[in-house]
């Protein structure tokens, strides 16, 4: 089957591929390992992930994505190769059309550089279009609709925080916050708490089993290892979800700051359709527990996750190249 198009989520924790048919046909982390001597591509993805904070001096494993825009340009580069790759074949009569997701708040240097590398990785053309109008249209929001809609899409590297009226975008921000800062607040509370060190997988694993954005009256505990700053060995503690929940509180209050920033600048007539419709929340931040009540209890807004968070932005550049030439009009940003 020949592939024509390719929509890439290009998220600082995550690339997620669809292909119009197939649906989506790659998830993997957005990791790269090249060898320093020869600055040669090892592993991306899931065999690269395996190798973070586990490399010998000569081998680096890093994220080349940052905030959500591109911080190293030449393993992003070999990373959107790899992918095409892997979906178009290496040698293929046509180059795909890419579109590629990116956050609001972006700057036109940054945006040209996702689609020059997206071309010199052997895109045919690349659009890029902003996450939010992304996340909605995969959402199910009707985006189309003179009405105000508004989307909280907290990622790896950013939360974006979108109202959407009549096909575009009325008031957003993009806040550089995002589940990575939460597992990077999670990792330092236990090191001044307990002196133990442990790595972003671990602290990943402690946001995602016992984290809740509220303190919650039943606690949930977990044993996590790590090494002990102190004497240098491996060591054991045991955690309640009560400590997660106020180790991640400044990041939390940075991403309702966000929002009510984007509720200030938001017309009075399509914050009435907010108030009534209520705010929704995509991306892998959606899933901390208890975090739309959180939202709610602070802002006085009804919120709710949507379904399958995580796939709300991919899901929705599925929807955006099935019907290019509407979309191609509409929400895409010129180079």
């Amino acid at each position: 089957m020949l592939v024509r198009k390719i929509g890439i989520d290009l998220g600082t924790a995550n690339v997620l591929v669809f292909v119009p048919g197939k649906g989506i046909v790659a998830n993997e982390p957005s990791v790269v390992a090249i060898t320093l001597a020869e600055n040669r591509v090892l592993a991306v993805g899931n065999d690269a992930k395996e190798m973070l904070g586990r490399t010998p001096d000569t081998i680096q494993a890093s994220r080349p994505m940052k905030d959500g825009v591109i911080a190293d340009y030449k393993i992003t580069e070999a990373m959107l190769k790899y992918f095409i790759n892997k979906v178009s074949g290496k040698f293929r009569l046509i180059r795909p059309e890419v579109m590629i997701s990116i956050p609001v708040g972006v700057t036109s240097t940054e945006r040209r550089a996702v689609v020059d590398a997206a071309v010199r990785a052997g895109a045919k053309a690349a659009y890029v279009v902003k996450e939010p109008m992304l996340a909605a249209i995969g959402a199910g929001i009707p985006i189309a609709n003179p009405s105000g809609n508004m989307i909280i899409n907290i990622g790896g590297g950013t939360s974006e925080i979108a109202v959407i009226s009549l096909g575009g975008i009325v008031s957003a921000t993009s806040a550089r916050v995002g589940g990575n800062k939460i597992d990077q607040a999670i990792s330092d509370y236990i090191k001044r708490k307990y002196s133990l060190a442990i790595g972003d997988r671990t602290a990943e694993e402690v946001k995602i089993t016992i984290g809740s954005a509220i303190a919650q009256v039943k606690e949930e505990y977990m044993d996590i290892r790590g090494r002990d700053l102190t004497g240098g060995l491996p060591k054991t503690v045991k955690i309640s979800s009560n400590e997660v929940t106020e180790a991640i509180q400044d990041e939390l209050r940075e991403i309702i700051n966000a929002i009510k920033k984007v509720l200030q600048t938001t017309p009075p007539e399509l914050a009435a359709d907010i108030m009534d419709k209520g705010m929704v929340l995509s991306g892998g931040g959606a899933l901390i527990k208890n975090l739309d009540a959180l939202i709610t209890k602070t802002i006085g807004v009804p919120s709710y996750v949507a379904d399958d968070p995580l796939f709300c932005v991919i899901k929705g550049i599925g929807i955006a190249l099935e019907n290019l030439d509407v979309y191609k009009r509409t929400i895409m940003l010129s180079k």
